[in-house]
């Protein structure tokens, strides 16, 4: 069995290293962690995983090491990795804007990366990842990185030219379908009705309408237009989201977020 590191056990982390003692039946003893949070660790330790002194320990114990840090800290967590790192040891970066080459400079190394854009509906094992392997990983650590995000979740494997754009599609998104839902149970609140019903009803419109896009066979044009009623109330609101721009502020807004993630890139 691969043993896996994480420098960070920041909410993703653990997200992760919960999934990967799921798949193992409990066993926890082939990850280990660093955090410079004493808090953390001790969470960790609750776990079961094993609790490192240092990030560069954690590379030591390793075969592939997860860096859950966030992007400004690069610099200053993998300098200090650097003492541990050789080409067999295999790097997975989930932070935004983060390139492969990157993150080979700081660690002065060529050594296999695997670049992932997760998003935080791996808490609850369904998440959805974009993967990028660097070319010189191994057909089996590509395999373990793959089948460590795809346990809570979907995976798809994204060339790294598109690494930012994937960021708007699966990373970032959830926070604009929060929104949307969000503003669909304000405005039933302010007809009064209770919000809690109308969240329950709109989430499980959600749910359902994912599993329509998904398992139907009709793509995103046609399913519309199976809930448009000539002349009917879906019509009426359909008109309004298009009057004000509905279409053009999603262009927008996913523009924006890729933008910004080509300004935190490196």
């Amino acid at each position: 069995m691969k043993k896996i590191g994480f420098i960070g056990a920041g909410n993703m982390a653990t997200a992760i290293i919960k999934g990967l003692i799921a798949q193992n039946n409990g066993k926890a003893d082939f990850i280990s962690v660093f955090d410079v949070s004493d808090d953390k660790l001790r969470l960790m330790d609750k776990l079961g995983v094993n609790t490192c002194s240092g990030a560069a320990e954690v590379v030591e114990q390793s075969d592939i090491t997860v860096l859950a840090v966030k992007p400004q800290n690069y610099p200053e967590a993998l300098e200090s990795l650097k003492s541990a790192v050789s080409e067999d040891k295999t790097f997975v970066s989930i932070a935004a804007g983060i390139s492969i080459a990157y993150v080979q400079k700081l660690l002065g190394c060529k050594c296999p990366v695997v670049r992932v854009m997760p998003n935080t509906p791996l808490l609850l094992k369904k998440g959805a990842s974009a993967l990028c392997p660097s070319e010189n990983i191994s057909d089996d650590d590509k395999q373990t990185v793959y089948d460590m995000f795809a346990g809570s979740g979907v995976c798809e494997y994204i060339t790294e030219d598109h690494m930012n754009e994937i960021i708007s599609v699966n990373g970032s998104s959830p926070a604009y379908i929060y929104l949307f839902a969000k503003s669909m149970a304000d405005y039933a609140q302010s007809k009064g009705i209770d919000y809690n019903t109308a969240i329950n009803l709109i989430c499980a419109t959600l749910e359902g309408s994912a599993a329509m896009l998904r398992e139907s066979g009709d793509n995103a044009d046609v399913l519309i237009e199976k809930v448009s009623s000539k002349g009917g109330t879906t019509i009426a609101a359909l008109e309004k989201l298009r009057e004000h721009g509905f279409t053009e502020a999603i262009f927008d807004a996913m523009e924006a977020c890729t933008k910004r993630a080509e300004e935190l890139g490196k």
